[in-house]
Parts: structure tokens; sequence; C-alpha cells
């Protein structure tokens, strides 16, 4: 078997196993507040609390995991996430005391966190960079997909008068990451990573956490993640939803449709945006969806300004939330990827893990501020502030890609310049000299057709060499 073919089939199998996994957690999520403030009785304080140690058992456990990676391989690692993961969310299940709850909350929290740059570090090592836009954009559409459907079956089959139903709900996502552990449990990585220097060893990585803050690039990436994970997931459960029903005057049932659409928008659009950005600068598709996002907080902020017809602000809300989803499909082949690029092959883990320390933080940071301003009824203040954030991306994002190289800002137009470069020339016969079928005296070409030859065009790859030197 081919290293291309080994590596379609490890892919596949792990999109696959991601994608139940995915399915699974769609049982539980929109339901988990509820379960532990109303059905197991303890109160919002202790759900609040409970949502808390997801964010801080993930800032435990990152800093060290991309070590770990990077010394001893991603697969062991994934695994042992799952594993933690199900036994977790099995005890979320059956718990009802609060020490109880909070603590398998905590086990399931750390198990989640491990298993995402194991994943992400899986997924690299079976790609190559041209394809890797795509694998993480699939990966992204069917968490979405598997989330929705979760979703939605687990809101045909949970009953808040019956504690045994949500039991049943924590049980399929239990299985489902066993499921998922035994899926990449089977995948057989390529034995040569289509990253240079990406072979996990006993040592430690080179540099560790200080190379990493050496390097520009990656910590400009870092607060620009930093701004979008709060512009945007940060305020989806406290902010932007409290605004919703605070401001614009939509019905729970509504937001929910707002929360639908955007989920649709990212499962019917992302391969069709996909199409449209793989090729394009990876820094102007950021600089994009920060413009994209703007115009979304300004479309949130005029439908609590909507007085006179409900349908209009009601409408705006849910495209508010659609235009996330268009932003979020534009990242998900972009943003990924790029932190894959940026790492030196021995710190993909590291780098991995890295960038989702900061994804935790903002998505503790933002819900935090999102909700104390909506406690304080700074709703004006509020939009500005994202507004501002949305701007800041755009920002941001142009900054960093004068730090990128053109294999990391786009790889595909920097292979394509790379083939043709290599590419043999084309031989191509002077004028003066004839071609004959049997042996016999070369004529030489004229001065004429020599002079003329010395002012033709420069042939197409020396054209495409001189412009990108230039």
């Amino acid at each position: 078997m081919s290293v291309t073919t080994a590596m379609g089939a490890a892919l596949r199998r792990i999109q696959l196993g991601n994608a139940l996994s995915a399915f699974g957690n769609g049982f539980t999520v929109p339901f988990l507040f509820i379960y532990v403030a109303q059905v197991r009785d303890l109160g919002s304080g202790t759900a609040g609390v409970v949502l808390a140690t997801f964010a801080v058992a993930a800032l435990i456990v990152l800093p060290v995991t991309g070590r770990i990676i990077d010394r001893r391989g991603p697969l062991p690692v994934a695994i042992a996430g799952t594993v933690a993961a199900a036994i977790g969310s099995l005890g979320l299940g059956l718990a009802s005391r609060e020490p109880y709850v909070i603590a398998a909350a905590g086990v399931l929290g750390a198990g989640i966190a491990v298993i995402q740059p194991a994943l992400a570090t899986m997924i690299v090592w079976c790609s190559t960079p041209t394809t890797r836009s795509r694998a993480f954009a699939t990966q992204f559409f069917l968490n979405n997909l598997g989330l929705g459907l979760g979703g939605l079956l687990g809101g045909l089959l949970v009953d808040t008068a019956h504690p045994s139903s949500f039991v049943r709900l924590f049980a399929i996502e239990s299985v489902m990451f066993l499921v998922l552990g035994a899926a990449i449990a089977s995948v057989r990585l390529p034995r040569v990573p289509k990253v240079a220097d990406a072979i996990p060893t006993q040592g430690p990585a080179k540099g560790g956490w200080r190379a990493l803050l050496a390097d520009r690039a990656m910590v400009q990436l870092c607060v620009l993640g930093f701004v979008m994970f709060f512009a945007c997931y940060g305020q989806f459960e406290s902010g932007l939803s409290a605004f919703a029903v605070e401001v614009t005057r939509i019905s729970p049932a509504t937001l929910g449709v707002a929360l639908a659409a955007n989920t649709a928008v990212i499962v019917v659009a992302q391969f069709v945006v996909l199409k449209l950005v793989e090729r394009r600068r990876r820094s102007r598709v950021i600089a994009l969806v920060g413009l994209i996002w703007t115009v979304a907080w300004v479309t949130a902020g005029a439908s609590g300004l909507v007085h006179g017809s409900q349908a209009i602000a009601t409408a705006a809300i849910i495209s508010t939330y659609a235009l996330f989803g268009l932003g979020e499909a534009m990242l998900s082949p972009t943003v990924a990827p790029l932190v894959a690029d940026l790492a030196p092959g021995s710190r993909i883990g590291q780098y991995n893990s890295a960038f989702a320390l900061v994804k935790q933080l903002a998505l503790a940071v933002g819900p935090a501020v999102g909700g104390l301003m909506a406690a304080g009824g700074l709703y004006g203040a509020y939009i500005v502030m994202l507004i501002g954030c949305s701007l800041g991306i755009t920002a941001l994002a142009l900054r960093m890609g004068r730090r990128l190289t053109p294999a990391q800002d786009n790889p595909h137009r920097s292979a394509a310049t790379t083939a043709t470069a290599l590419a043999p020339a084309p031989r191509v016969e002077a004028e003066g000299v004839e071609s004959l079928s049997g042996p016999g005296p070369e004529r030489i070409p004229s001065p004429a057709h020599t002079h003329a030859h010395a002012h033709a065009p420069v042939p197409a790859p020396a054209q495409e060499a001189v412009t990108t030197a230039a």
C-alpha cells in the first residue's frame, strides 16, 4: 500500500470517529445546564461551576499535553483522552451530589481537551500542505453535523421529569467516546508523516514554550485567535443570547432557531466556501471574516433599535447567527492548517495544544465579560466592544500576513510555483536548424536569427520565478 493510500485510509477513520463523537456530544451539550440545575436540583450556581470546571480542567492539562504528543505521538494521547472523557461523561450522568458532579465534569473536560490537539496532530500527519485545508474543513463540517443531529435526537429522548432519560443521554455520549477511541486505535499512521521532522522523539522537544513564544508569527496568531474566539464562540451562550432575549425581545424558541441557522449555514456552505478560500491567502481570508463579523454585530445592534416591527428584528438576529456561521466556515480550512504550517515538525503537538489553550482562555473570559455586561444592562457598550473586536480581527490578520512565508500564507500557490520552477524547460527548436530524418550536417543559425531570439519573450517558468523573487 502506498503512503498516500495509507494516509487517506487513516484520515477517513479519524474523521468517522470524530463525527460519531460529535454526535454523542450533541445529546448532552444543549441540556447540561438544565440537567445540573433542575433535574439534579443543584441550582444555577452549581451549574455555572460545572461549566467553569470544563474550562479549568482544560487549562490544567493543555500546557503539558503538547509535549507528551511530541514525545509519544498523538495516538496514545488521543486514546487516553477518549477513555477519560467516557468515564467523565458516564459519571456525570450517574452523579447526583455536587462534589461528584463537579469531579465528573473535570474528568470529562480534561479528556475532551486532550483529544482536540491529539486529533489535530493526527490530521496533520495524514495530510499534506495542499490537502490540509480540506481535511480540517471536513472535520469541522462533521463536528457541526454530528452536534446538530445529536441535539435533535437528544431533544426527543429527554424528559426533565425523569432523571433516567438524562442518564441515557450521557451513556450514549460515553459510548460514542469509546467508539472514537476504537476508531483511532485501528489507525495506522504513516511511517513518514508529511511534515518535516515530525517523528516523535524520546527526549523533550527542543526549545519548548520559550521557543514557541519566540515565534512572532505564532504569537500573533494566538493573539488573533483569542480575539476571534472571544468575539464569536465566547458570546453565543452569554452576551449575545441575553441581548437577543432582553433587547431584541425574541423568545427562547426563536433563539433556538437562530442557533439552528448558524449550524445550517456551516453544514450547507462549508464545501462551497472551501472551494472559494483554499487557494486564497490565509491572512486575507481571516481579515475578511473580521469584516463579516463586523456586519453581524452591527446587524445585532440594529435589531435592538427596531421597535416597529418584531419580524424585522427577529430576522436581523437570525441573520447575525447566520453570518457568524459563514465566518466559521471560512476559518475552519484556514486557521488550524496555519497552526500546523507554522510549527516545526518536532513541535506540532505543542503548537496545537498552545492554540487550543488560547481557545479555552477565550471561551472562559468571553462568557464572563458578556454575562457581566448583560447583567449591568450595558448593551450599547457591549455591541460597540464587539464591533471593535471584529475590526481588530481584520487589522491583526493583515499584520500577521506580513510575517508569513508564501508557503504558510498560500500553500497551493506556493506548491504550484515550485512545481513550475522544477519542471523541465520545453524543448524549442531553433528556427535556423532543420530537423533531418537521417544523419547529416547541422545548419548553424544565422546572426539574424540569433539576434531575434535575444529579444524573444522570457519563457513562462522564468517569468514566474522573477515574479516570485520580486
